[in-house]
């Protein structure tokens, strides 16, 4: 078993033991299990899988740092969520919102990059929204 942490700006939001815990990095998925060699690498936006036992949990996590050492495994997230906390439709809705502002705003590039950092936090959650979904169903 790995004690995990998952920690936003505003609060804890996932803390437990776990089998494993698969995350996005810039460079690709990993997956760490017990006994992962020490690492510090960056968190990329995306859908982090966490397995205990025969449960599965599914979450949405947008950029940061991710710590592996003897004590486990620590992610420090911009922002992060557990998909069963989201709802679909107001994901969609926010997607759009942002498809929209990025295209009002081609001539402002900060205002763009804003609008394309909501738009991949969005879409992160829309899939990690529709693989807990998914595991519900089997």
């Amino acid at each position: 078993m790995i004690p995990f942490f998952l920690i936003t700006p505003e609060k804890i939001v996932y803390q437990d033991t776990v089998d494993s815990v698969s995350l996005p990095t810039p460079d690709g998925e990993i997956t760490i299990l017990p006994h992962h060699i020490p690492l510090v690498t960056m968190l990329g936006s995306g859908v982090m899988r966490l397995k205990k036992g025969n449960d599965e949990h599914f979450l949405s996590c947008s950029n940061g740092v991710v710590k592996i050492d003897k004590n486990g495994v620590t992610v420090l997230a911009d922002n992060a969520e557990t998909a069963d906390s989201l709802i679909e439709e107001d994901i969609e809705k926010a997607q759009l919102a942002a498809k929209n502002a990025m295209t009002m705003k081609k001539q402002d590039s900060v205002d763009f990059a804003q609008a394309v950092a909501i738009l991949e936090r969005e879409t992160a959650k829309l899939k990690a929204v529709r693989r807990h979904k998914s595991r519900r169903n089997v």
